[in-house]
């Protein structure tokens, strides 16, 4: 073959490797960036490693997600193999219905597979944690077992396991000595599958897991609202772990085979006691919760506490804080009302609306909560809860547009929201890819209430943005506008006041406006539930939280207002001098969001649809 054919044939592989790998290389790259940044390299630094070996919640992910990927696997392998050998052996008409009963789950939807088992769990009144997730991971791991290891045993000679048996040997020593040793490529094959799907779930998962337990994909998924840079640093961690093991893998048979001419017994028995001692541990890990005096059970959005805060809680009060984390309000209310237990949940207003007209918590005591004597009352008594019986603020903000001061003039502001559909910056612009808040967005720019519950309202919003798309062309994005916008990729974006101010400080030549005709307001607080056991501790735990001392770490730590006065006022003094995003603003034109009654939720979630399919 001629030199010039031997390259022609290498650079379309080169250039799948590279578009393989080119992304993992860039995350490595900035897992060693001074900044949090994934688009500004500042120098090299360590520093992310050792936040990420600082973080409790981080290392009980990873211990979680190997300890269940593991004896999922190996539970998985074995009941996958037995099943298989069994099926050989069975009628056709059993081999075909169990066949087409175990492609089941392989088929199903991951989404229906994760709502099935979390209503299982829950009618059976499975209390949902360790056990919960490892006895889903098994269930779903174990098909693909059975899939890979099936034809290998089909395809042996039906007369071997009858020849091992005529000459002496057992059942037992049949399958063991003579059927595993010619099916072993199909049960490494069906483990390895079986591993890869455990480690990676994260919707089964999601679902199925309580008490504070919650593998690396949940974690970071709940961290995705502001990417914490110590996820490279683990993502890079497991990559080179990953080639550790392959390495290993490769060559350490190869070397073994030549110096014993076998697998020595010790090496497979080191591999019994590790997975003995990870049963062991992960039991503790499963019934650890019901051994502690006290248990406080939190639910709280992912990034949005100083988590040293809740440590000393714990220390203080001699207790356990089960700290879980959710995404988004709708998660939350969904793994509520999917049978897990909570005392303390932090929902954002219409959400806490929501709470109470359901009768799903208890009005606090504010005896034990004295903290509140700091906290700003002009956004307490909201129209959700006029008396404050039921929710101490915790964080709040506007919704409000980030503008680079180099392609956006005073004038163009001048417009509102109607910026927005300025032709100058088509193309130019971040839309907060929320229903309810782009919707806010096209009610505001009309003058219209954004709680408002008129058909004829609600499909002019939808006209509005229909011609903002078609004219506009902005880009829909979520939380990864925030990092796009301290580059200075747009010169327009729709954002909340908190993630405004993480901009702004640093990129100075943004800066953060809310329009006239109003915007959207919001309160996050604390609620205990109905289903609190400890109403004591949980009224402590949030008095705790919003003391001035630690409503100052959470403020600095997360970015948002807080709304405890002392702690705010000396953050912008030391933290956010000068940044116009850190306030909050209430003016007549200003609302909170009102929870929405089901026809009118269909009717915005319809057009909001029809807006993004456009």
């Amino acid at each position: 073959m001629s030199k010039s054919r031997r390259i022609n044939r290498i650079i379309p592989i080169a250039l799948c490797l590279i578009f393989l790998y080119m992304p993992i290389i860039v995350m490595a790259f900035f897992s060693f960036n001074k900044a949090k940044s994934l688009t500004h390299y500042t120098g090299f630094s360590t520093k992310w490693y050792g936040a990420m070996f600082a973080n409790s919640q981080l290392l009980n992910a990873i211990f979680v997600s190997v300890s269940v990927a593991l004896i999922a696997t190996l539970v998985s392998t074995v009941l996958g193999t037995i099943t298989a050998v069994a099926l050989s052996k069975s009628k056709r008409l059993i081999k075909f219905t169990v066949q087409q009963i175990n492609n089941l789950p392989i088929m199903n939807p991951e989404i229906v597979t994760a709502i099935a088992l979390m209503i299982f769990f829950s009618f059976i009144s499975f209390n949902k944690g360790y056990m919960t997730m490892l006895l889903a991971h098994i269930a779903f791991c174990t098909p693909y077992v059975i899939t890979n290891v099936y034809p290998k045993v089909k395809a042996l000679d039906p007369n071997l396991a009858e020849a091992a048996m005529d000459l002496g040997a057992t059942p037992g020593e049949t399958l063991l000595r003579v059927l595993i040793p010619e099916i072993r490529p199909g049960i490494i094959a069906g483990a390895l599958i079986a591993f890869t799907m455990s480690f990676d779930d994260f919707i089964i998962s999601y679902f199925v897991s309580g008490n504070g337990v919650e593998n690396i994909s949940i974690v970071v998924y709940n961290m995705s609202k502001r990417m914490n840079p110590s996820i490279y640093a683990l993502s890079t961690v497991i990559l080179v772990c990953i080639m550790i093991v392959l390495l290993i893998g490769t060559f350490m048979p190869y070397i073994l085979y030549k110096k014993y001419g076998k697998i020595p017994r010790f090496v497979t028995r080191l591999g019994y006691i590790g997975l003995a001692l990870l049963v062991i541990i992960a039991g503790f890990t499963s019934f650890r919760a019901n051994t502690a005096k006290q248990v406080l059970k939190v639910f709280n959005a992912g990034e949005y506490a100083d988590m040293e805060v809740v440590a000393s809680f714990e220390r203080e009060y001699n207790c356990r804080v089960i700290y879980e984390t959710f995404d988004s309000n709708e998660s939350m209310y969904t793994k509520l009302m999917g049978g897990n237990d909570y005392d303390v949940i932090v929902p954002s207003d219409y959400m806490i609306a929501r709470l109470i007209k359901e009768d799903l918590v208890v009005k606090l005591d504010w005896d034990l909560i004295p903290n509140a004597k700091s906290l700003d009352t002009s956004i307490m008594y909201q129209d959700f809860d006029p008396k404050n019986d039921y929710w101490c603020p915790y964080f709040c903000g506007n919704v409000g547009i980030v503008y680079d001061k180099r392609n956006v003039t005073k004038k163009d502001l001048k417009d509102g929201w109607n910026i927005l559909k300025n032709p100058k910056f088509k193309g130019d612009i971040y839309m907060y890819d929320s229903e309810r808040d782009s919707m806010m967005v096209a009610l505001k720019a009309l003058g219209y209430s954004m709680n408002t519950t008129k058909p004829k309202e609600i499909k002019a919003a939808y006209d509005w943005l229909v011609d903002q798309r078609n004219t506009m062309k902005p880009t829909y994005a979520g939380d990864d506008s925030i990092d796009a916008m301290k580059s200075g990729n747009k010169s327009l974006c729709v954002m909340y006041s908190g993630d405004a101010c993480a901009v702004m400080d640093e990129n100075d030549n943004l800066g953060f406006f809310m329009p006239d005709e109003g915007t959207n307001y919001w309160v996050d607080g604390f609620v205990v539930t109905k289903t609190c056991e400890n109403q004591t501790l949980a009224n402590e735990f949030i008095n705790y939280m919003i003391s001035d001392e630690n409503a100052y770490l959470h403020t600095v730590e997360v970015g948002y207002l807080t709304p405890n006065l002392n702690a705010a006022a000396k953050a912008r003094k030391n933290d956010f001098p000068g940044n116009i995003a850190y306030e909050i603003r209430v003016d007549k034109n200003d609302e909170s969001f009102d929870y929405q009654d089901n026809e009118t939720k269909a009717l915005f979630s319809s057009y909001w649809t029809k807006v993004k399919a456009k």
